[in-house]
């Protein structure tokens, strides 16, 4: 602690005693020029502090190892020739403080640019081109140098040159690549970089951050799927017109062979004629969609991507008819609402090794009472492991199990408690599920 300095003079009589005349701040409070240079201090301290983390971080962030290693072994082979005169050092030190020097030389330059990543779609189709629209700019009042742009796609790197920009220029750089297998894709961020062809001296700063695409997988149009539990009184109308059902649908002239019970008799009396009641079915439409994620189920990385396919077709088909659906891809469960999230999901499947064999414990955890249960196993899966599958849902649901397998003529296979399906090529997924709807 600072203490405040007493100045000893004489005092008027009539002064209190204890006091100092002309002093303001009692004994022990610091005045206000001790505060002053108190405050000139820490400003000093703060900015010797960030002068030496800026020294730190130049030595740190711009001298790559590479050419730390160079420049002290330069200057220790300087020093050693002194001693010992031997011109191979003087040579090397020579040759490695110029490479250090023109390091540091073709790293200096402006490079206050100014950058964004731009993406026309988010969510695009195994198959599909994807332009990455790289826009930079310089928004300072003094030109920017020449620097290497860094942009990383997934586990690739794209990279491109950046020339020098006039005050206020910009400049448009378009890199597309097109899709070749289902993922979430990372792109960016991104960074320019600066520096020499030797590597000694590396200026990198980040100018935009990432965005993630979704590379959805391949899926194919399904026709409208019925199966399910009719005459639920909590189902959905179907579109099938029958005549015993509990959804009043209208009324027809009577054919021989129709139940009399179904006679509308106030409308035979108005008409004179026998009219006989329609109802539309109604299934209730509870959906559960499971696909096995273990690659060890599966023959090759092409059945697997072929299994999803699959799970995302008739995912997508139940969402657009509106039906309750649950889906399940080893520790995922989810109960999407828009064919879109659900592709979205589809895109971060992955393999799994320690997926669960049993793909009905998981479903019926969460989806015990489904009205039906959609299973997508590999070619791998044996037949015998499918009916032990089958045999532990309820009898009431109905149950169709499509078994990927690349190449495989497309094949329906009926059992008691489940239907099989097996499935060569995506596009014989409409075929399969026309028969069975």
């Amino acid at each position: 602690m600072f203490r405040s300095r007493r100045t000893a003079t004489a005092q008027p009589a009539g002064a209190p005693a204890g006091r100092t005349v002309g002093s303001t701040a009692p004994s022990g409070v610091p005045t206000a020029a001790e505060l002053a240079r108190r405050s000139r201090r820490r400003r000093v301290s703060r900015a010797v502090r960030r002068v030496l983390h800026r020294i730190r971080r130049l030595f740190t962030s711009y001298i790559s190892p590479l050419g730390w290693a160079v420049a002290v072994s330069g200057i220790a082979a300087l020093a050693a020739f002194l001693p010992l005169g031997w011109h191979e050092l003087l040579a090397y030190g020579v040759v490695a403080m110029t490479m250090t020097l023109a390091a540091v030389i073709m790293s200096l330059g402006n490079t206050s640019f100014k950058a964004t990543i731009g993406l026309p779609r988010r969510r695009v189709t195994v198959g599909d081109t994807v332009a990455v629209r790289v826009d930079i700019a310089n928004p300072g009042r003094t030109p920017t140098a020449n620097a290497r742009g860094d942009l990383p796609i997934g586990e690739m790197h794209e990279r491109f040159s950046i020339p020098m920009l006039a005050p206020g220029q910009s400049k448009q750089t378009d890199v597309e690549f097109r899709t070749l297998s289902r993922a979430v894709l990372s792109i960016g961020p991104l960074r320019i970089r600066k520096g020499d062809p030797f590597g000694l001296v590396r200026h990198e700063k980040r100018l935009a951050d990432k965005l993630d695409l979704f590379i959805h997988p391949a899926t194919v149009p399904l026709k409208t799927l019925n199966a399910g539990l009719a005459r639920d009184l909590e189902g959905q109308p179907s579109g099938d017109i029958v005549d015993d059902d509990l959804d009043f649908y209208g009324l027809r002239e009577y054919e021989p062979g129709d139940d009399v019970r179904n006679v509308h008799w106030l409308s035979t009396a108005k008409t004179g004629t026998l009219m006989i009641r329609q109802y539309e079915a109604t299934r209730r439409t509870d959906t559960a969609l499971t696909v096995s994620v273990n690659p060890e189920e599966y023959a090759s990385a092409g059945e697997f991507e072929l299994a999803v396919s699959i799970h995302a077709s008739i995912g997508v088909r139940c969402l657009m008819q509106d039906r309750p659906l649950s889906t399940h891809a080893g520790d995922a469960h989810a109960t999407p609402r828009h064919a879109m999230d659900f592709l979205d999901a589809c895109s971060m499947i992955t393999p799994d090794h320690d997926d669960n064999p049993n793909l009905v414990e998981g479903t019926l955890t969460h989806d015990p009472d489904a009205s039906f249960y959609f299973l997508t196993v590999g070619s791998l899966r044996e037949l015998d492991s499918i009916k032990r599958m089958a045999l532990a849902l309820p009898k009431s649901a109905s149950t169709l199990v499509l078994q990927a397998s690349e190449g495989a003529p497309r094949a329906i296979r009926r059992f008691p408690d489940f239907t099989l399906a097996t499935v060569g090529e995506l596009d014989d997924l409409p075929l399969i599920m026309g028969v069975l709807a």
